[in-house]
């Protein structure tokens, strides 16, 4: 007998989450910690759980996350984005809200990339008249 899982991947900068929902009681673990001991903020805690929150949903399933690359910012947004997409394949009706509360967009922004010549992508070497 097999459960019933739900399959959601999310990505953000270069960081890429990939999400299983099953019904349960609200347990989320991030790379087989609570996600409490995963993130140390609280900003990103509340925001991975963000689109559980908004369907009011977040007691009846839990989530077995798996992240891989960039900072901790990066992958609470690629969690975000994960669980949304996870919750759609959950309910096809919860499109309107999520996609309204701005959870379904793949956030382009990218790091930049350097320039010869330059330190960083834009930062120049000090300039010296004389």
């Amino acid at each position: 007998m097999a459960i019933e899982q739900y399959r959601g991947t999310g990505r953000r900068k270069t960081s890429v989450a990939q999400v299983r929902l099953m019904p349960g009681s609200g347990k989320i673990t991030i790379n087989g910690q609570d996600i409490d001991e995963y993130f140390d903020y609280e900003t990103l805690k509340v925001l991975a759980k963000e689109p559980l929150d908004i369907l009011e949903v977040s007691d009846q399933y839990d989530a077995i996350i798996k992240v891989t690359g960039g900072g901790f910012t990066g992958q609470a947004g690629a969690v975000r984005h994960g669980i949304a997409r996870a919750l759609l394949v959950v309910n096809e009706e919860f499109r309107p809200t999520l996609k309204k509360a701005g959870m379904l967009t793949r956030d382009p922004r990218m790091k930049e990339r350097k320039k010869y010549g330059l330190k960083k992508a834009r930062k120049s070497p000090q300039f010296s008249k004389r």
